[in-house]
């Protein structure tokens, strides 16, 4: 499969924290991607730039907080989390660049 440029704007980057990374000992890898991209297309998306195979997608939105810029009240934007579990056997390293 080769990776289309459509690819690369369903995934955004991937997410290093402390809860992703103990999501990936159950072998799960957390990307943000983009708000209108849905689960079929995220798992095209993963199996096509990393050449693995994808259990499930579960996907979740996280609301951008309300913060202050130089003083006045502004707002973070939405964020979209896909926790994408792999297949047993599959891995992917998301300390490399693509």
């Amino acid at each position: 499969m080769s990776a289309k440029p459509e690819q690369y704007d369903v995934i955004v980057k991937p997410i290093v924290t402390e809860k992703a990374t103990l999501a990936s000992e159950n072998g799960a890898v957390v990307f943000e991607v983009a708000k209108d991209a849905s689960k079929p297309m995220i798992k095209d998306a993963v199996e096509a730039l990393f050449g693995v195979k994808v259990k499930a997608v579960n996907t979740s939105i996280t609301k951008g907080k309300t913060k202050r810029f130089r003083g006045t009240p502004g707002r973070r934007s939405d964020v979209k989390k896909a926790y994408v579990t792999l297949e047993d056997g599959n891995t992917i390293d998301v300390t490399t660049g693509l």
